[in-house]
């Protein structure tokens, strides 16, 4: 065995420090967060966001058309049947002609009012489509980029806050392409027509409207501005609330165990604390605007009426758009009317664009946690060297295949020279000198140097924090090393692509995973192509097929909830079965049989003896009976190798691993 080596290197830092919860930019929102939308709609929904947008312009325009038909009508038809005929001195009354003309406004004010409900139901049914849709293309473009990410940011960030980012952010998200966005726009196209036609009417009393609206924006700015920063602070408090309920409810059994409720329950009092806080704040402020601003709507409403009274009794010549062009500078009542009712429309049109400034918010930070989610680094490969089907041609030398063959090899194209070549998988692994450190300053590994032959099973021994783990983590390149190399089969691993460097690897963890699913598909989830009898066979050789078979629907059982209708030592069985089934050259059990009884791992340990031949094994296990066997026990204290040999070799030394085996120092 090669000696351990005891040279420093410095530390190189790899992966960022532990936390918790999504990172949230500066400002809580995303740079170019609603072009990022808006680009993403546009690129599924391009003619259909459009042709919505039309409608939504046809319908907020058309919400005028009554305060036009109301001055229409009282100018030209109640006013001349108001009238005295100056040839008798009577009333003019509703004559034939004004008939006429009031029949022709009503036709024509349906006739709009038609063509607004269709244009609104178009567009209501319109958005449904673009809403949705684009939420769906979200959630895959999410899960697709979570599939890209290395196993450091899962570590890193807790698993109910990522879920708050699939239901909550994207919930916002929707609310804000839906109802927010749209309401904004045609919200704004509302008051741009409300202006026009108060512009048009009276300079005047537009005026009066101009100083209401100074007021209004201020007061919007002020309490709309809290109401939004609190909105966002409270989808933040939320995620992170989510977060601590996802993790007490994965550990209610250690909880309840340590008799944790009451602390549990104080640590939940304080996120939800800040929750109400944040929300009850938020929405404060959110519903003190609007009525704030429906009064302001209701002052400027009555001081409209009383300027516009005024300038009637006074008889002051009219100036607006109209007037310039048509010379009629008659302050007449239908001119009050019909600003009334515009003056009206644009308040309310205010009003109701307060209430969205703060969904705005919540949805533009949801979509910023979104993207945030999708923006994260992806698991680098920079690996060339593939894993392919190989057969031997006539001359014994490896060729790729399509068929499957049993015989892998790692196909490895040479730059230099422009030549591929074929090495066969054996399963041949050994690290030189590796250094590695999860976060800065602090050094996992230091100088590790081990080899493992084919057919070989090498076991880590030593406490917890030891490193052992971390070694199997590296072979995987779940993480990469700080200094050092690791070689499979001859090939530095960097350059084995990291889906065949995988591929090539069974494991079996000591936190079980089971899938919704038949047992069935949990034990080929190893080897998607595997058939039902070579899972079967898997099963018998982890001794799992005796209790598989006495199940309900046997291995059709449907197991939901990570098999919790299974003991541990049962899900482990299907886990270590799923691990065979692969057929991988090189197996990894990291405390695979911590959590079976005796008798059950005596049958587990048979059924791995089987799979011994032609591959290699790495073990970590607290129970020194298990590793009695292996052809290496590497004993590991503080990240480095300080003892090394077989069972009976590790004995004659009588050092770490002697007092461990003999009871004079236990595992921690």
């Amino acid at each position: 065995m090669a000696e351990v080596k005891t040279q420093k290197r410095p530390v190189i830092p790899k992966g960022p420090m532990r936390g918790r919860g999504m990172p949230v930019p500066k400002g809580m929102i995303k740079k170019g967060t609603l072009g990022r939308l808006l680009k993403l709609i546009f690129k599924h929904y391009k003619w259909r966001v459009i042709f919505a947008l039309l409608c939504l312009a046809f319908t907020s325009i058309g919400g005028l058309v009554s305060t036009i038909y109301m001055e229409q009508l009282i100018r030209k038809v109640i006013m001349p049947a108001l009238s005295i005929d100056s040839a008798t001195g009577a009333m003019v009354g509703l004559t034939s002609e004004l008939r006429k003309v009031l029949i022709g406004l009503v036709v024509m004010m349906v006739s709009v009012y038609s063509l607004v409900v269709l244009a609104s139901f178009t567009y209501t049914r319109i958005m449904a489509t673009v809403t949705q849709g684009t939420l769906y293309h979200l959630r895959t473009e999410m899960f697709e980029k979570m599939q890209t990410l290395p196993i450091k940011y899962f570590d890193t960030h807790a698993h109910g806050d990522i879920m708050s980012t699939y239901t909550n952010d994207t919930d916002a998200t929707r609310q804000l392409i839906g109802q927010s966005l749209p309401t904004l726009l045609s919200s704004s196209l509302t008051l741009i027509a409300s202006i026009v036609f108060m512009l048009t009417y009276s300079f005047w009393l537009f005026l009066v409207v101009l100083a209401s609206t100074l007021v209004m924006t201020t007061t919007l700015k002020k309490i709309g501005g809290n109401s939004a920063k609190y909105m966002v602070a409270q989808q933040t408090s939320l995620a992170v609330e989510e977060g601590f309920v996802e993790e007490m409810m994965k550990g209610q059994k250690v909880v309840k165990v340590f008799t944790h409720e009451e602390k549990s329950k104080e640590d939940f009092d304080k996120l939800n604390e800040k929750l109400f806080k944040d929300s009850e704040r938020a929405h404060i402020f959110g519903n003190i605007l609007g009525p704030i601003l429906g009064n302001i709507g209701n002052i400027t409403y009555v001081l409209i009426a009383i300027v516009g009274g005024i300038l009637f009794a006074k008889d002051v010549p009219n100036v607006g758009f109209r007037s310039l062009f048509t010379g009629d500078k008659v302050f007449g009542i239908s001119v009050i009317v019909a600003f009334l009712g515009a003056s009206r429309n644009f308040t309310q049109t205010v009003n109701q664009m307060s209430h969205q400034i703060s969904m705005v918010a919540m949805g533009m930070a949801g979509a910023s946690r979104v993207f945030t989610l999708m923006d994260e680094e992806p698991e680098k490969d920079e690996g060339y060297v593939t894993l392919v089907h190989a057969k031997r041609d006539e001359n014994g030398e490896l060729r790729e295949t399509d068929e499957r063959t049993g015989l892998w090899a790692w196909k490895h194209f040479h730059k230099a020279d422009g030549t591929t070549t074929y090495t066969e998988l054996r399963g041949d692994i050994v690290m030189d000198m590796v250094d590695f450190c999860y976060v800065p300053e602090k050094q996992v590994l230091t100088d590790v140097t081990l080899y493992a032959k084919p057919g070989q099973k090498i076991a880590f021994v030593g406490a917890t924090g030891a490193g052992k783990t971390t070694i199997t983590n590296l072979i995987n390149r779940f993480y990469d090393i700080a200094d050092g190399k690791i070689r499979y089969d001859g090939i530095n691993i960097n350059k084995i692509r990291k889906s065949d460097l995988r591929r090539s690897l069974g494991i079996v963890l000591q936190d079980t995973n089971l899938f919704t699913g038949t047992v069935m598909d949990n034990i080929r989830y190893g080897r998607l192509d595997a058939t039902d009898e070579e899972c079967i066979a898997a099963a018998k050789l982890a001794n799992a097929d005796d209790f598989i078979t006495r199940l309900p629907d046997g291995y059709n059982t449907m197991l939901t909830n990570n098999g919790a209708n299974l003991s541990q030592g049962q899900r482990q069985l299907l886990s270590i079965a799923r691990a065979e089934v692969a057929d991988a050259p090189v197996m990894i059990l990291d405390e695979a049989t911590s959590s079976i009884d005796t008798r059950t791992e005596a049958l587990v340990q048979d059924g791995m003896d089987k799979l011994m031949h032609g591959r290699t094994v790495f073990v970590i296990a607290h129970r020194l009976s298990t590793v009695r066997n292996s052809n290496a026990i590497m004993v590991l204290d503080h990240g480095k190798i300080i003892e090394r040999g077989t069972h009976e070799q590790l004995l004659e030394q009588k050092g770490t691993y002697y007092q461990l085996y003999t009871g004079a120092f236990e595992l921690e």
